[in-house]
This record gives C-alpha cells, structure tokens and sequence, in this order.
C-alpha cells in the first residue's frame, strides 16, 4: 500500500541520519523509483540492481530497505527484564585549541558518579561568576515596555465611519439601539477598520436582543462596513461606512398563561395581579412588570412571604402562528396577619413606645404598606442611624386560619443632636436668618430641647422648646415654649415674652390626615408702641394676655406643599382677655378655605378666601400685635407686610378687628419648573366684621423649581389700585406654594 511505502520512506531516511548503525546494514543508498507516465524506462542495471535489493515491484511500490534487511539492523532485546542495562556510548567532545583532535573512534570517559570506595567525588570548580553578589533591583530599568494597545492616546492615525441602522426603526427600537450602540459610542472614530467591524458585531448582537424584548425571537441582524470615498474632494482619505441591517421576523404571542400556586384567598388574586393574557405579545417589559406586580401586591393582601419563580416560556416556531407558552411557578407562603413588634439592637425605643407608631392592630391581615409606613414613621424621628422591620413567621395560627406575623425591628442609634439654620427675604418684613441647636432625645422617648436665635433687619429674639413628639399617639405632640423677641414693623415696635403650651395633632409628609387640630394655652407680656388717637401721638403701653387658642382642619387635598386637588377647610377660635388698665375678654376667629382644580396634567386653578372678626373688644384697647393686619407674601401680593388696613396720621399701618382676603392662582408646571400667574385681592377693616368694599387688589407672576421636599417660591407683585405710599413692586421668596 501507498501508506506503507511512505512510511518505510521515512524510517530510511531516520536510519541514514544515524550513521554508525546504518553502515553495518548497508552502505549503499536506497533510490526511489520514478513514477507517472514520463518516468523513464527502466535499463537492464537498473534491474539488476533492482533483484539485488529485492525492489521487484514493477510498479515501483516495494520498500525502499527491504523488510529483511530492517529487522537485521534492529539490535537484539534481552527477554530479561532484570537484566543490567547496556552501556551508553562515548559522546565525541571537541578538542580544544591548540591540542590534537582525538581519533574519531576514540570515546571520551565520562567521570565516575561514585568513587571505588563509596564516596562521592570531589566537585567541580565553582564558576565564579555565580559567587558574584546580585545586582540591586534599583538598577534595573523597570519602566514596562510600550506596546500597541499602550498607544491609543497617543497621536496615532484615526478613521473616521459613519453609523447607518436599517429594519428597527418600525419597531421604535432605534433610540435604544442608538443609545447602547458600540458603533455611536465610538463618536464615528476607531483606530482601524478592524475595530469598526468589531463594533458592527456587538451591535448586531445588541439589535438581536432588543428584537428578542419585543418577542421577536426569530430576529436577526447582519452588519456591513464599506468604503466611502468623497464625492466633492477625491485627494481625502475615503469614509467607512457601518450598516447595521435588523430583520425582526414574526412576533411571538402568548398561547397560554398558567400559574402554579398553593391556593389563595380570594380565588382569583393571583390570577388578576398578574396582567397577561393570550394573546399578549412576549415582551420582556411586560412579563417582567406583570410578575414584580404580583411580587408587590400579594404583600399587601395578606402574603408577605411570596416568592415568585423563575418563569418557563415555551416557544412554538413550527406552526402558522409564532406563540409561547407561559408558566410562573409562585410559592406564596402562608396567609398571614400582624402580630407583635419584637425590638432588636440599640435599645432607642422600648416596646411600650414602639406600640405607639403602628397604624395597625393585632390580627388584622397583614398588608406591606402598613409596614413601610411603621418603618418611615421610626425614620421621620431623627434618632436611628438605620432602622429595619422585618416580618417573621411564627407559626401560630389565629382563629380566622392566618398566621401571625410578627414584626422584628432592628434599630442602630444615630445622632441626636442638630444644629440647622435658614434665611429669606421679603418686602416688608426684610432679611430674617434663624439658627437653632436640637436634642431630639434629651427627656426620652423623643423629649426634645430646642435653641433657637432669630436675626434680622425688623425683628430679633430667642427661645426655647421642649417638645415630646408622638407622645401617647402617634404624630400627637406636646409642646412647650419660652421665648422673647423684638419686633419692629411699620404697625408696631414691640417686645413680647411669651410662655405658651399646645397639644397638637398634625399631618405629616409621611401621614397626611384628613382631621387635625391643636389647642393650649398662652400668657404673654408685651411692650409695644401705640398711637393715641386722643393724643395724636405715638406712646407705649404694657399689655398682660391670656389666651386659649385652638384650630380645626378638615383636608382632602393629595399634598401639603404642593397640592393639586382636593380642598382645605379651617377654623381658629381663640378666647383671649387683655389686661391693660383693666380687663377686657375678647374672641379671635378666622376661617379659611381652598381649593385645588387639576384642569390637566400640567395646569392646576387653585383658589383661596379667609375671613377674621375680633368679637367683644374696641380696635384701640387691643395690642398692636394681637390685631390683624393685611398685606405681604402669604397674604394680598404686590401690597408691603401688614400695609393693608387703616392708617394713622403718620402713614402707619394700625390693624383692624376683621380681614378678608381672596386669591386666584393658575399654576403651570412643565418638568421641575412652574410658572404661576395670580391675583389677590383684600383688605382689613377697623369693624368687627369684613366689609366688600375697600378691597385692594394686587397681580403679578411667580416661578417655581419642584423639588422632592416642595416648590421653591418666587413671586413678583404690583399693587393695581395703589395708594399713596405703596410701592410698585414687592418680591417674596419662600418654601411652598402661597397656599
């Protein structure tokens, strides 16, 4: 055989190289033999040579060594394996220079590995090279080799290519893609055209996939990069240009949807939480929101433990109509309701306080919401660092079939002091900064100490608070206060002391509540500056006040800084009596409503109107500070602070004992920016009651920036039916909307 004839081809060309063993075979060099159609005859030496070799093949396929002759020339093995091993032979060395070269056949005597008498013989001379001390590694050059990939900042040529995107542009994919694509992310240059078909090979990748989101499993996408050479200037360098071409193919739908479950109560909830149905096409968007539906809600229906599993769509590409089938294997625990909360960690709370906070009793169904809710209300305190609750299974079953759940609430302590500050401006009332130093826990639970400092152009002063927040209920606070402070306005220069306590029960940004309300008491001493009619003169006077005062509110509205529907109902009733050369009770009252229409998305009317009346006193017996005044940011814009209202001879403001006030705003909001025309109108009246006469109006336009906590508030003003002395324009700055 051919394979044959080469491999014994080969071995004599290994059994020359080896001379000696070769030359006690055979001396004379083995020719292979021609073949083809233009091989030469063989002669009649060539034959005879060829009986003489044993090469008789006419077909020139016989072995070059004969058979015969390679095994002779193997050497004999011993069939015993214990046998001593044969004898290496002599290596020829190289003669040195300047002596005679050794015979050929003369072997060269390998040292002895162990001396006649055992030992070990002596070693060899030490290279003295080896015994040299090493070099210090600071001697070395150890900056590393610049390689090509090292080069890219570097001024090394670039090419610049074009990015075109075919077939995705239908399945509005083609933002996505452009947004993820490696080829636009390169901004149109790469360093050869290499790397512009690399990049063309993870997009193609990349509108695979996002076929694949749509439930276009059959998608495919191809890539192409040419050359463009310059149609205006042929001596520029010529453009690539990229084509990434998709094509989507069919989309897939769902056959069937099925859930693997235990049973739940009610029947149907699984079923209607999660919201796909057949023939819903297999977009990845929206199995995955229809299954973290399921994840969200069955938490707040009374399965806190629900896990949901990993989905199995099998796809059908064989029939007429591309389908899938759908499976969603859900384990959703046992049916549960609330136990008791377990603290555990820094000991901020103890359990009597913690059972303050929770909006919920003891066995009813367990809904995550309430949870979350018990969590920001443990946060809204100030005084955890981090604060966890956590649902634990209990094993313990209540009469209506769930499982108590308790919840562990893992506390770490954090800071309890803070130092805060703020400052505004607004016409009328001018700059004012306020600085106050808290310990939200000096009296525990959450007994308070405030220090506040006020500075400003008109009015300075200081107190202090203790306040005992959620004291008995939740968001119920107790609050006292100590303070003196100097007022200077256009109505009045006063120093006031006041010692005051209040219960309140308010909404909070976590917990707005439809019913709040606060009541206390007050006693205050005050020295003001009064004008005397009788006198015609500005003169001081002393005043002792005691007061109940107290406050309603009914509140339907979504939001406390920044509502857009709903309305607000309110009502202040305070009892007082004035000691100042004898006593004289009164009754302060106001009411107020607004109202929030959303005429869209984007455009909010909101409307507003109050009204005051102080009963059972004359204007001049009241102090100056207790009267009410018109006029300012949070009252009628475009008029000064307290401006509105009658005058005395000096052209200062007096107050009066009853006030009206309406205001319309239109608030247009795009993005986290408002704009927000208005107009107010109102004035206050010496009368007890308001009049609908005398009403001073003001317009003007306000800005707002929507943050996470409110809308920042500038509004710009002008009074329309001035007086004399009014100014043309007022700016007020603040946190939230007018109101």
């Amino acid at each position: 055989m051919r394979v044959s004839t080469g491999r014994h081809y080969w071995l004599a060309i290994a059994l020359a190289a080896a001379a000696p063993a070769y030359g006690q075979i055979n001396r004379q060099q083995g020719v292979a033999p021609a073949r083809g159609p233009d091989a030469p005859k063989a002669d009649t030496a060539t034959s005879a040579d060829s009986v003489q070799t044993g090469v008789t093949d006419p077909n020139g396929n016989a072995p070059i060594v004969p058979d015969s002759e390679f095994n002779a020339a193997l050497p004999p093995l011993s069939g015993d394996i214990n046998a001593p091993l044969e004898p290496m032979p002599a290596v020829q060395q190289p003669a040195k220079a300047g002596t005679a070269a050794a015979p050929a056949n003369t072997p060269v005597v390998q040292p002895p590995l162990v001396n006649p008498d055992g030992s070990l013989p002596a070693a060899a001379a030490e290279n003295p090279e080896l015994a040299q001390p090493l070099q210090p590694l600071s001697t070395f050059n150890t900056a590393p080799l610049q390689t090509a990939a090292d080069t890219k900042d570097a001024d090394a040529p670039q090419i610049r290519y074009d990015t075109e995107l075919k077939g995705l542009e239908k399945l509005d994919l083609a933002g996505q893609f452009k947004a993820l694509s490696a080829l636009r992310e390169g901004g149109g240059k790469a360093a050869n055209a290499t790397q512009v078909a690399a990049r063309a090979r993870e997009d193609e990748a990349l509108a695979v996939r996002l076929m694949k989101s749509l439930g276009y499993y059959d998608g495919t996408a191809t890539s192409l990069v040419e050359t463009v050479p310059d149609a205006t200037d042929a001596t520029k360098p010529a453009r690539l240009r990229a084509i990434v071409t998709a094509t989507p193919g069919r989309l897939y739908t769902l056959s069937s949807v099925d859930i693997e479950a235990q049973p739940v109560t009610p029947p149907d909830l699984l079923r209607r939480n999660l919201p796909l149905k057949v023939g819903d096409p297999i977009e990845a968007a929206r199995i995955q929101g229809a299954e973290a539906n399921v994840s969200l809600t069955l938490p707040q229906q009374g399965y806190p433990f629900v896990k949901v599993g990993d989905r199995d769509i099998l796809l059908d590409d064989q029939s007429e109509k591309a389908t899938g089938a759908y499976t969603l294997p859900v384990d959703t625990g046992p049916r549960s309701s609330f136990g008791n909360l377990v603290p555990a960690g820094d000991p901020v709370f103890d359990l009597k306080h913690l059972n303050v906070f929770p909006r919920f009793k003891d066995g009813d169904l367990y809904d995550s919401r309430k949870t979350d809710d018990l969590r920001d209300a443990l946060v809204a305190t100030g005084l955890f660092s981090s604060v966890a609750v956590e649902p634990q299974r209990t094993a313990r079953t209540n009469p209506d079939g769930t499982e108590a759940v308790d919840l562990l609430v893992r506390q770490t302590k954090g800071p309890a002091r803070t130092l805060a500050g703020s400052a505004g401006y607004s016409t009328g009332q001018g700059i004012k900064a306020e600085g106050s130093w808290t310990h939200r826990n000096l009296f525990p639970p959450e007994g308070a100490l405030i220090g506040t400092i006020v500075a400003g152009t008109q009015e300075q002063g200081a107190s202090g608070t203790f306040r005992r927040s959620n004291a008995g209920k939740r968001d119920k606070t107790f609050t006292a206060i100590a303070s003196a402070v100097h007022q200077n306005y256009d109505a009045f220069d006063a120093f006031t002391g006041t010692l005051s306590a209040r219960w309140s029960y308010v909404s909070t940004p976590i917990w707005q509540k439809r019913f709040t309300y606060y009541y206390g008491g007050e006693l205050v001493g005050t020295n003001e500056s009064v004008y005397d009619f009788t006198q015609g003169r500005n003169v001081r006077r002393t005043y002792g006040i005691a007061a109940l005062p107290g406050q309603v509110e009914w509140d339907t509205s979504d939001s406390l800084l920044n509502p857009t529907r709903g309305y607000r109902l309110r009502l202040n009733v305070s009892p007082e009596g004035s000691v100042s050369g004898g006593f004289k009770p009164y009754v302060r009252t106001q009411i107020e409503a607004t109202y929030y229409y959303p005429v869209s998305t984007s455009l909010v009317i909101a409307g507003r109107a109050r009204a005051a009346s102080i009963q059972g006193i004359a204007r001049d017996d009241l102090a100056p500070s207790r009267r009410y005044y018109g006029g300012g940011g949070g009252s009628v814009r475009g008029y000064g602070y307290q401006r509105l209202g009658p005058f005395d001879p000096n052209g200062d403001p007096v107050g009066g004992r009853s006030l009206n006030e309406f205001a319309l705003e239109a608030r247009y909001r795009f993005g986290n920016f408002g704009i927000v025309p208005f107009v107010d109108a109102g004035n206050s009246y010496e009368s007890s009651l308001p009049k609908g006469s005398e009403l001073k109006f003001g317009a003007g336009i306000g800005g707002r920036f929507y943050t996470n906590f409110g809308p920042m508030r500038i509004d710009v003003a002008t009074p329309l039916n001035p007086r004399p002395g009014d100014g043309k324009v007022a700016l007020y700055i603040s946190i939230g909307q007018a109101f």
